[in-house]
């Protein structure tokens, strides 16, 4: 009987489908396992080789558990918001929605064949409004929530409220924003409606504010810093500026300290983790106040070093801060307005990351030193961000290495208050043991004696106070995208008011064009039905907006975040239409036990995921404030372009052989049009793209070889293998075992279609330990030592790599265990049963056929997963070397408890001895038991 993969494959996962082999049941007494993947965007080009690795890897953890005998949630849905959606109904018309469901259909019929053991009846996608309506719940909880610093968790609005009538805001502390103003009860009570609520505003959770923005012009539509590469959007390499708008923001910055101090208590990467905490950028320092000469404003910074204070010799302010334009004097006003400007075509992460350029202007106003009333220069800088701290700099060039650079181009003063140090050449940046000098009372005080003392002298004088900060700011929640979750917001007299629960889902009205409207207003301007009539709780007409009874709704969506900051735990509930999820099955599931992802997402989705975890956690949403106890990013798949070599200025291609030192272009061809000799379909090729229809190629005895080259697979490099056609050859087991068999896990490795058919050639030997001519060889006889030796190795590591998912070196074991058992000739159910089961996670296809074949009636899924035995592991035996006159000459096995005695009898009378011997006696014979035999002559 042949190994019919093709047919094995389809007969099993009908099966699994028909039969719900791998739902998961919220009711189970057996422990639980929670293994999940970050759900995929299904994009219009389905999946390729390197989609499924981490797929791969987790189900074979899912399998894993469920034959430990475990309860397993191994669910798949799709994070099916997203721009390339939208680019593509602004190009062809087509509804987001409907390019998103064919995508979806292609997806999964691409995931079912690869034999994914996922619980489908908890499919979840967050653009359905039966999903959304819950993230749009979320935004409701946050906007009707502050951050109470007593208590350092999430309140609610009311008992702020209940607080500002009795006392005001002076009394306690709650995160808001920094211009808030300081007012009594009586003040309170005396305020407007309106006015209540815009300082209301400035304490919620998420929060409408004018903000600075990444705009993208291109793509009609806000940015976060973290979809933006070497300032350009990510999608499409667009170009962003800096724009002011009304946004809707999220608070994550009040879950700073707690979204650090996490990190502690999680598995997840190191590097992965330490991108987080670069992320919140945790600072202990002081805020200190600098006076204006001429003016009543002052300018706070915020610095990790007060002690170098007297060593400030300019400062510097971001340009976006709206103090520039205040303090800047008339002369100096076309210059700071030009480079203000010039400065808005930058993205934050450039001008952070740029070191290198130096520039500014210097705005004509002076400040003064807290301390010495001196004169103090300020000057505009881009390398200065209004978003972390306070915008300002205070500018100590003999202490930090930019201010240095700065102070030198621009040729400004660079005292120095650090005693015997030379900074001639540089700027002396170190927090040690130097005492300071020229410093006033600080004179002879290293960093530590010296940063205590000069906070002590600020808070006295009133100048300044002690503080931490973090440069997580803000997340700018607004996207102007058609293709998202509308924000559950309607206006009143210009002020946001919330729906309720009950008004949920609001759902994406239908328009003709997905494009911002003519006046500037995002996609949702053009909806022809986008008022809400507050008293009927309903949306109606735009036209019967009257600003009475039915007022203007949200006209901005949700990012792409949104719906994927609580997905986790849809799954455990999924098609409960009265809750998020269910409060019993929370509580049994708790949390991901397993998560699988790649890094790019460190600073997006797991960063915001956490905070909104953390915010749902202090209403008692939640039993964790951390929803994934360990995360694994997988490494990538790379591609191996295929590359054409062509005389430059040419249409002549030659075959790399013949290349040699001479000059070429290197042309990128489809990878799918070379086979495993790297010999390239020229036929195909021609037909493939005109350019190449009446080119030449010389060729290397008969054929046209090209060159390679590894890289990230993508269209643009023709590089991509799609799954479907290595099924269609091979076999999705043969796919599954081959990705875990290219290298570890969370490495970046090449793929090589050659290389694919080794692991398929030992699928067909595993089949023919089960066949022989058309038979299965099952035999109920005890195994060989050898047999159950073999087995029992192979168990032992198998269970030990799957524990530290070692994946590629449990193939590798498999392989050599089959090798063995195939030396062996063994067909023995006691063998080859375990070893089916042992195989099933990795190729569960021919493991539940071959199962099948051994008599069973149920999926190998309830079968237990094979323990190892010790007994069966100890040697009995030992493989001496047997040497005469200290040259080994063969080998020979002996008991292990044999004595010397009989040991040097035994190898004495030996055939092969006589052979060397050739008839002389031996002068001496030594034994080492269990380790040597040596025959001295």
């Amino acid at each position: 009987m042949s190994y019919d993969f093709k047919a094995i494959e389809a007969k099993w996962q009908q099966y699994w489908a028909k039969n719900q082999t791998y739902k998961a049941d919220n009711n189970s007494t057996q422990p639980k396992y929670y293994v999940l993947d970050m759900f995929p965007y299904p994009s219009g080009a389905g999946l390729h080789v390197g989609h499924p690795l981490g797929y791969i890897a987790s189900d074979i953890v899912a399998r894993y558990y469920r034959h430990k005998g475990y309860n397993v949630l191994h669910p798949q849905g799709y994070d099916s918001f997203g721009l390339p959606a939208e680019q593509y109904a602004i190009q062809t018309g087509q509804h987001p929605a409907k390019t998103t469901k064919n995508n979806i259909e292609r997806y999964r019929q691409q995931l079912d064949r690869m034999g994914f053991s996922f619980d489908w009846s908890r499919e979840i996608r967050t653009s359905n409004a039966d999903y959304y309506k819950w993230t749009q719940w979320i935004f409701l909880l946050l906007f009707d929530h502050y951050y109470c610093v007593d208590t350092d968790k999430a309140q609610p609005i009311s008992q702020l409220i209940d607080r500002f009538q009795k006392e005001g805001n002076s009394q306690f502390a709650a995160i808001c924003d920094a211009d808030t103003p300081i007012f009594s009860a009586s003040e309170w009570q005396d305020y407007s409606e309106e006015q209540q609520q815009e300082l209301l505003l400035k304490y919620r959770l998420t929060y409408l504010a004018e903000s600075e923005v990444n705009w993208c012009p291109a793509l009609g539509t806000v940015l976060a810093n973290d979809e933006i590469i070497d300032g350009v959007s990510e999608r499409g390499g667009h170009s962003v500026t800096k724009k002011s708008m009304r946004q809707w923001s999220m608070r994550i910055g009040a879950y700073a300290e707690r979204l650090l101090q996490g990190l502690n208590t999680i598995d997840w990467p190191e590097p992965l983790k330490e991108m987080q905490r670069n992320w919140i950028g945790k600072s202990t320092g002081a805020n200190v106040q600098f006076a204006i000469a001429g003016h009543a404003e002052q300018i706070e910074v915020f610095t990790t070093r007060p002690d170098t204070l007297f060593g400030v010799s300019f400062m510097t302010l971001a340009p976006e801060l709206e103090l520039v334009q205040q303090i800047t004097t008339p002369e100096q006003q076309e210059a700071v307005t030009a480079y203000i400007e010039k400065t808005k075509q930058r993205s934050e992460r450039d001008r952070q990351s740029d070191v290198k350029s130096i520039s500014g202007v210097f705005t004509g106003a002076y400040a003064l030193h807290p301390f010495t009333q001196e004169r103090v220069p300020i000057w505009v800088g881009d390398y200065v961000l209004a978003g972390y701290g306070t915008g300002a700099v205070m500018a100590v060039p003999c202490g930090d290495q930019r201010d240095y650079n700065f102070a030198k181009h621009f040729d400004l003063l660079i005292p120095n208050i650090f005693e015997g140090i030379d900074i001639s050449e540089a700027a002396y940046a170190e927090k040690g043991s130097t005492p300071l000098c020229d410093s006033d009372f600080l004179n002879g005080l290293a960093y530590e004696e010296a940063l205590p003392k000069v906070i002590e002298a600020l808070e006295a004088a009133g100048k300044g106070k002690g503080s931490v900060t973090y440069r997580l700011r803000d997340a700018i929640f607004s996207r102007q995208r058609y293709w998202g979750e509308p924000i559950p917001i309607y206006y009143k007299n210009n002020l946001p008011c919330p729906l309720t629960l009950e008004d949920l889902p609001l759902e994406l009205p239908a328009v003709e064009k997905y494009l911002p409207t003519p006046e500037g207003n995002p996609p949702l301007g053009n909806a022809t039905e986008w008022g809400w009539d507050e008293k009927a709780r309903k949306v109606v007409a735009v036209s019967e907006i009257d600003h009475q009874t039915v007022f203007p709704l949200e006209l901005n969506t949700m990012p792409g975040w949104a719906g994927s900051s609580w997905y986790f735990y849809r799954y455990m509930d999924a098609q409960n239409s009265q809750a998020f999820a269910d409060k019993k099955a929370v509580d049994y599931w708790q949390d991901v036990d397993l998560y699988l992802g790649g890094s790019e997402h460190a600073t997006g989705h797991l960063l915001y995921s956490r905070f909104w975890q953390k915010f749902l956690y202090d209403l008692g949403e939640l039993p964790v404030d951390e929803y994934a106890k360990k995360l694994i990013n997988q490494g990538m798949i790379l591609g191996e372009s295929a590359i054409a070599y062509r005389k430059p200025g040419t249409n002549s291609y030659v075959s790399k052989g013949l290349v040699g030192d001479a000059k070429m272009e290197a042309i990128r061809v489809d990878v799918n049009l070379v086979n495993t000799s790297y010999e390239l379909d020229l036929d195909g090729l021609r037909a493939w793209q005109p350019q190449f229809a009446d080119a030449d190629f010389e060729l290397e005895a008969g054929k046209f070889i090209v060159g390679t080259e590894v890289e990230k697979m993508s269209k643009s490099k023709y590089n991509v293998v799609n799954p479907d056609a290595i099924c269609d050859r091979y076999g999705a087991d043969t796919l599954r075992m081959y990705e875990m068999f290219l290298g570890p896990l969370e490495q970046a490795k090449p793929w090589n279609t050659a290389g694919i058919s080794g692991v398929h050639s030992f699928l067909k030997k595993l089949w023919r330990l089960f066949f022989e001519d058309e038979k299965l060889r099952l035999s109920e006889e005890e195994p060989s030592a050898a047999a159950y030796k073999s087995l029992h190795q192979t168990i032992k590591k198998i269970n030990t790599d799957i524990a530290q998912f070692s994946f590629n070196t449990c193939i590798s074991t498999f392989m050599i265990c089959v090798n063995e058992l195939s030396a062996e000739g063994t067909a023995s159910r006691k063998i080859v049963e375990p070893l089916v089961v042992l195989l099933a996670p990795f190729a569960p296809h021919i493991a539940e056929e071959l199962w099948e074949k051994l008599g069973h009636k149920e999926s190998i899924t309830t079968a237990g997963y094979p323990i190892h035995d010790e007994k069966y592991l100890k040697e009995t035996e030992k493989e001496y070397p047997v040497s005469f006159n200290g040259k080994m000459r063969f080998t020979y096995s002996l008991p292990l408890d044999m004595d010397k005695a009989a040991i040097e009898k035994q190898i004495l009378a030996e055939p092969q001895t006589q052979k060397y011997l050739e008839g002389k006696t031996p002068k001496k014979v030594i034994v080492v038991p269990g380790k040597i035999i040596n025959i001295v002559l």
